[in-house]
């Protein structure tokens, strides 16, 4: 094994062990739909959901939560916590909304989608494109909370009488409309140490975890923490064992959690001007049909990269992630569900991109290229947009010398951390190998 994944802090683990052995005193967190959805109302002091509310992907959720999760107290602790948040939030966009019909009446920014899998460069791509004075992105503090705390602390009518702005059809250029508009975020905005102090707890329950995948309060994070709020994403399946919400997830329509992420992308564009939104998950690959109904003017970026270094690449990542929730984590188990269903959303995806039409709405990414010189990679992308100007190159030049690769350290692991060997890899992703073999050909005789 290159990885130590039972290595958890001592103090995380003592207070696990002695917490559970006051279960008998009443101690144990209670993770109940109706007591969150209560205590939701009771924190913000607001009541209204929205009419476009489901509880039963909660309720579900919750149900493989407590019956196949075995969650340690810990980790019913955060998770009642995090949930609480995710209604929180919906309440606090739904008084935003009644009050600022104009938000919902916005068209949506134009969009560069980054869908490449996990562990591809997603994360370096789209921290580079957010360099762009022009790109609006959503940084950890934001994603976490996308609504604003305290909900007088921007005056929305007044920051659009001073900007001018309508949509995403100003006029201005970006400088204008950001240094003579009200400053965001405010300095009193509440958003921002939450998520620092979220940071700082990762790093004491899990040290390791920042080699992987580099968590920066004020840097970009994936979009999917938007589709948490209607309690239906991949994010579960990722920190815990609920494979009984993940069938279920998989067979069940998500234009509801897309339709809603788009508005909470409403509330944030209206705060926040720009003119273009650069989004990443992993989870768009499954879903490109619903990212161009609901999203709207949409071009996909697909980074690729070989699947025998970026699936236990990622299968680490889980590991590490359902460390923080339970004392029961089997890396067996992480990988017999997730490289069947890495294997799908590439089948997913490819299905779309090979329908009429479908392929010149993307761009690929070559992982391997990107990290040796991302200047080239980054110029196939703002062809789109006129080409790179030399303004932009360093914007990006220096984005990157201050944060190297491996800058938070070596990520080690291996196919056998997991029991698997290249073969079971490409026994469930046939039809994207044979995405990627046609697609090589093409690139070799676009070269000619």
């Amino acid at each position: 094994m290159t990885n130590n994944f039972r290595q958890s802090p001592f103090w995380f683990r003592a207070l696990n062990t002695g917490w559970r052995e006051t279960y008998f005193l009443g101690t144990k967190i209670r993770l109940d739909k109706d007591d969150l959805i209560r205590s939701a109302r009771k924190t913000t002091g607001l009541q209204d959901f929205g009419r476009d509310f489901n509880d039963e992907p909660l309720a579900r959720l919750l149900l493989d939560v407590n019956e196949e999760a075995d969650l340690h107290p810990i980790g019913r602790f955060i998770t009642r916590e995090r949930f609480i948040s995710l209604l929180s939030i919906r309440l606090r966009a739904e008084y935003y909304f009644k009050q600022q019909p104009q938000i919902l009446e916005q068209e949506l920014y134009p969009a560069w989608i980054i869908v490449g899998l996990q562990r591809t460069g997603t994360t370096k791509l789209q921290r580079l494109l957010a360099e762009d004075p022009d790109h609006r992105v959503v940084p950890s503090w934001e994603v976490i909370n996308p609504v604003p705390v305290d909900l007088e602390l921007y005056d929305l009518n007044e920051r659009h009488r001073v900007t001018g702005l309508q949509g995403h059809k100003a006029t201005e250029s970006h400088s204008y409309r950001f240094s003579h508009g009200p400053i965001y975020p405010d300095s009193r905005d509440k958003r921002i140490a939450i998520a620092q102090t979220s940071v700082k707890a990762l790093k004491l329950m899990s040290p390791g975890f920042f080699a992987i995948h580099p968590i920066d309060a004020m840097q970009p994070e994936e979009d999917i923490l938007l589709l948490d709020v209607s309690f239906m994403s991949t994010t579960p399946e990722a920190m815990m064992h609920v494979p009984s919400y993940a069938a279920w997830l998989e067979k069940t329509d998500q234009s509801p959690a897309y339709a809603y992420a788009v508005k909470l992308l409403k509330l944030m564009q209206w705060i926040k001007p720009a003119q273009r939104w650069v989004l990443k998950t992993p989870h768009h690959l499954e879903f490109p049909g619903l990212i161009e109904k609901h999203f709207g003017e949409v071009h996909f970026l697909w980074p690729h990269r070989n699947l025998h270094e970026s699936v236990p690449s990622f299968l680490s990542m889980v590991t590490y992630n359902r460390m923080i929730f339970s004392n029961r984590v089997d890396e067996r188990l992480v990988a017999d569900h997730w490289v069947r269903k890495i294997g799908y959303m590439l089948g997913n995806a490819i299905d779309y991109r090979l329908k009429p039409g479908n392929d010149k709405k993307f761009t690929d990414i070559r992982y391997d290229h990107f990290i040796k010189d991302s200047a080239g990679e980054l110029a196939k992308i703002y062809s789109l947009n006129g080409g790179l100007t030399p303004e932009l190159l360093e914007r990006f030049r220096r984005h990157e010398s201050e944060n190297p690769h491996r800058k938070h350290g070596v990520h080690e692991y291996s196919l056998a951390d997991f029991g698997l060997t290249a073969e079971m890899i490409d026994a469930n992703t046939e039809s994207y190998r044979k995405f990627i073999g046609n697609l090589n050909g093409r690139e070799q005789t676009e070269k000619i």
